[in-house]
């Protein structure tokens, strides 16, 4: 019992230890850990802990297109001069293309530069003692505001404007704004990382900036069925074209979720579509086309489907039986007409057959014993296990072929698996399945990104049935396979999607691209619904350049950069870094590699005086607990307390917990 205790008596000198170290490095600089914690809120008036006052956005949609202003209002009630900092998230289909800064009655347009030159101007500037503002990138959904010089008293404002499509599922539409960032961790290996060390409030605590929010909304076809599922709202319709959506004034603090707003169409559908734009020597085109009506599973064709399993060195053990498992969840799942084939890989692959089997329950249980034999080993080649798949001749034209990739990630990739997995979204669709304990998910989610397919990741074995099923969900009922798309007389370039994969929900075919010459000729979609082909056409002189459709050259920009950036993950390139910084440069975009900066050119008092830097705390997102953040409340309110009176009281904290903590280390051990 003695020793239990004394044991018990040395963990805790342990966790002191832990604590105190963990102080110390907070003094030695706050972003070391990378890691969110808790705000305290400090009693002096010399420093104002909360200078983002308001957020506001004024959202106009008008068709499938919505434009975005969002207002961010910094006050410093304190009595120095500071910088702060706010991380805010966006909707990673969101193309930003511009920043205006007001200081007073003058407005600043902000600049678009490269990254680091952006932060040069930005550092010169603040200690120039002019204004400024600085917007970067931390993620593709995650951005960092910095205002720095904001002078006791001062009140700026910071206007961002950006694009986002709107695609309807079965026949609904849903526009999302997303309000804040949940905590994050890193150890620190990724790259512009420091964002997840921000400050937070405790769960169930009010945002302390206000919120408001506008849409006006202008679907072009009679509305119904307007609704918000996540604040309450006011409505006021003018015609049954056209509504406005205001927040209630009960959603003053509602920025600690997001806001979902979704509609429907009087009918359901929506017709084919085609917008164009034109602005110097650039050409810009948006075609939109509805797939038919979703048919029964029983006029669906047999699908066929190739399981491709890595079944190399780092799959022994676990993971290996794991993807068994799986397997034997998803071959079983089969329907009878079915076909399947299984392509085990590792430096080189093996086929279970040379041509796909009905997925007859003899053929499942061969198929399984062909996996269950697998132990794991050797090297990993998933280009040439592709290549082969893709060539495997196939029994019937409208047949849906299907490759699922089984895998822990840790795998031989190069650019020319993307580049075949893209190209060919016609010919198959690709899903993924990651399998392990440590799973690669930058390239497991990089592999169905590309191929427009789902991923999912699995890290326990009791998860394999659940994610079979929900696979067998989505992709049991397509509603359009084998789609291509034509371009008769239409001298179309840089399209994307480079090839169309099938059409597994309620959605419209969306394709991006450029062209040159008049606007003639036509578009034509094709591919297979149900048993039956299908085939619609749309003559492309129905349409008319508009400059109201300005967002189309911000959006093909975005689109090509998110394919670029898919490459970047898997096998980063200075070359393909070099052409994501040259289209933010020319098309006044947000990426990884550009920023905005504005100057005000005024220089206020004190130009030399030291800021004091301010990091805006965020609330915690709704029904996320403390436990987020991983420091237990009680403790943190003794520690942080005492780190936040500063000067001596902190190096008395630190003295007395390495004090207490080595002596009871001491005598802890000695005695066991």
């Amino acid at each position: 019992m003695k020793k239990t205790t004394q044991l018990s008596k040395t963990c805790i000198a342990f966790l002191l230890l832990f604590f105190a170290k963990g102080l110390l490095a907070q003094e030695a600089g706050p972003d070391r850990t990378l890691s969110p914690y808790f705000m305290v809120k400090s009693e002096g008036k010399e420093l104002d802990q909360l200078p983002l006052k308001s957020t506001s956005a004024a959202v106009n949609i008008a068709g499938v297109i919505a434009d975005v202003t969002i207002t961010q209002v910094y006050r410093n009630d304190g009595e120095c001069p500071i910088e702060a900092i706010y991380v805010f998230p966006a909707s990673s289909r969101a193309a930003i293309y511009g920043m205006k800064m007001r200081v007073g009655t003058r407005t600043i347009t902000a600049e678009i530069q490269e990254r680091e030159k952006a932060r040069q101007t930005y550092e010169t500037a603040k200690n120039n003692g002019q204004r400024t503002s600085l917007l970067e990138q931390e993620r593709p959904n995650v951005f960092q505001m910095n205002v720095a010089n904001v002078q006791p008293g001062d009140e700026i404002q910071v206007e961002l404007k950006y694009t986002e499509l709107i695609v309807p599922t079965e026949g609904e539409y849903a526009f999302v704004y997303p309000t804040v960032v949940g905590p994050r961790y890193t150890n620190g290996s990724e790259s512009n990382a420091k964002f997840a060390s921000m400050p937070y409030l405790h769960a169930k605590e009010k945002p302390t900036n206000s919120f408001d929010l506008k849409v006006w909304l202008s679907a072009g076809m009679p509305l119904q069925d307007v609704t918000c599922t996540s604040h309450k709202m006011l409505l006021k319709y003018e015609g049954t074209n056209t509504v406005q959506v205001s927040l209630d004034p009960v959603e003053r603090q509602g920025g600690n979720r997001d806001f979902i707003l979704k509609y429907r169409l009087a009918g359901g559908e929506i017709e084919d579509g085609l917008l164009l734009y034109e602005i110097g020597g650039d050409k810009y085109f948006l075609y939109m086309a509805q797939p038919p009506k979703r048919v029964s599973v029983d006029e669906i064709p047999p699908r066929e489907y190739i399981f491709i399993v890595d079944v190399s060195g780092s799959m022994h053990g676990f993971p290996l039986e794991v993807s068994k498992k799986l397997m034997r969840n998803l071959l079983t799942g089969l329907r009878p007409t079915d076909k399947f084939n299984v392509m085990l890989f590792a430096g080189t692959s093996a086929l279970f057959s040379e041509k796909s089997v009905t997925a007859t329950a003899a053929n499942i249980e061969q198929g399984i014993g062909f996996i269950d034999s697998q132990q794991g080993g050797g090297g990993t080649e998933l280009l040439p296990a592709l290549q082969r798949a893709l060539d495997l001749a196939r029994d019937e034209e409208g047949v849906s072929r299907s490759m699922v990739v089984v895998t822990d990630g840790f795998i031989g990739l190069e650019k020319a698996a993307f580049d075949l997995i893209r190209n060919h979204l016609d010919d198959a669709n690709l899903f993924a399945f990651g399998i392990g304990s440590s799973v690669n998910n930058h390239l497991v989610e990089g592999l169905a990104h590309v191929g427009q397919g789902e991923p999912a990741i699995i890290t326990k074995p009791e998860e394999a049935a659940t994610a079979a099923e929900r696979f067998r969900k989505y992709i049991q009922s397509p509603v359009l396979t084998r789609v291509k798309a034509s371009f008769d007389g239409f001298d179309a370039y840089d399209v994307e999607p480079a090839s169309i994969p099938d059409v597994l929900a309620e959605r419209p075919v969306i394709i991006f691209g450029k062209y040159k010459g008049e606007a003639k000729g036509k578009i034509t979609l094709t591919g297979h619904s149900g048993k039956k082909k299908f085939k619609t056409s749309l003559a492309v002189n129905k349409a008319k350049p508009d400059a109201r459709n300005t967002a189309l050259r911000y959006l093909w920009a975005r689109e090509r950069i998110r394919l670029l950036d898919d490459y970047n993950r898997l096998e980063p390139s200075d070359e393909r870094v070099k052409e994501v910084t040259n289209l933010g440069l020319k098309y006044t975009l947000m990426t990884a590699y550009t920023s905005f900066v504005a100057v005000d050119r005024e220089i206020v008092e004190n130009a030399k005086g030291k800021l004091k830097e301010v990091k805006q705390p965020l609330p915690m997102p709704e029904g996320v607990e403390d436990s987020a953040i991983g420091f237990s409340p009680a403790i943190e309110g003794i520690v942080l307390r005492g780190v936040q009176s500063g000067g001596f009281g902190k190096k008395m904290l630190h003295a007395v917990l390495l004090v207490v903590g080595l002596a009871l280390v001491f005598f802890g051990v000695k005695r066991l």
